[in-house]
């Protein structure tokens, strides 16, 4: 099986805190969670793997080529979802619609206006008028919305309210059905990766302390209740 996302050896410090050799494997089709308390290193693995963050050493390959040296074509099939805001928050859906033709070579301005109403989402209304949930909808309908291989999310379905989580978990289950695309997603709703993910890596303190398949990890708790 090919793998969409390889990180090898990852490092990276700063003055209170590093990440230790991250590695990390995700094939093709399948939904990796990453899971880990707030300060473990699940956003700084993400910044790093996005070249948004200098590391100090480590090899990360997305689509088999270096993240390094082929950054701008890779960037166009990622899909991305940070925590913080990634436009103005006085822009409304619809200039967002004009900024990104410029940026992705394959937007779809359809499939996003088709985005922005499955989601409720206004499109003339500038989004720092938007409800928590709502600013986390518009951040996943661009991610979408230039038809990425690769999504990279950092707390997806944080400020979603259930229904609205099961709809977005929904979408990312579609996204990977082709056998061609993947998610790698940070999150400390474990339940969420419990239902969607192939693969539940956790890491604490900057290190990845165990990676395994959703099924076993699930058998494994099983047996512990069991004793």
């Amino acid at each position: 099986m090919d793998n969409i996302l390889e990180v090898k050896n990852l490092c990276k410090s700063y003055d209170k805190f590093s990440l230790k050799n991250i590695n990390l494997e995700l094939p093709k089709g399948t939904i990796m969670g990453l899971v880990g308390e707030n300060g473990a290193g699940k956003s700084t693995t993400i910044k790093a793997i996005l070249n948004l963050v200098n590391t100090s050493d480590g090899i990360i390959k997305i689509f088999g080529k270096d993240s390094k040296e082929n950054e701008i074509e890779i960037k166009e099939d990622i899909g991305v979802v940070l925590d913080e805001g990634f436009v103005s928050e006085y822009i409304t859906p619809q200039g967002i619609n004009s900024i990104m033709k410029d940026i992705y070579i394959n937007w779809d301005e359809d499939l996003y206006f088709k985005y922005l109403e499955d989601f409720k989402l206004p499109k003339d209304k500038v989004s720092k008028e938007y409800s928590s949930g709502m600013k986390m909808k518009l951040k996943i309908a661009v991610a979408l919305a230039h038809h990425p291989k690769l999504l990279i999310l950092d707390e997806p379905t944080s400020g979603l309210d259930p229904i609205a989580r099961n709809d977005i978990l929904d979408i990312f289950q579609e996204f990977i059905q082709d056998e061609e695309h993947g998610i790698f997603v940070s999150s400390h709703i474990t339940s969420d990766l419990e239902n969607i993910a192939d693969y539940i890596t956790f890491i604490n303190n900057g290190e990845i302390v165990l990676s395994r398949t959703r099924d076993e990890l699930l058998d494994k708790m099983r047996h512990c209740k069991m004793h």
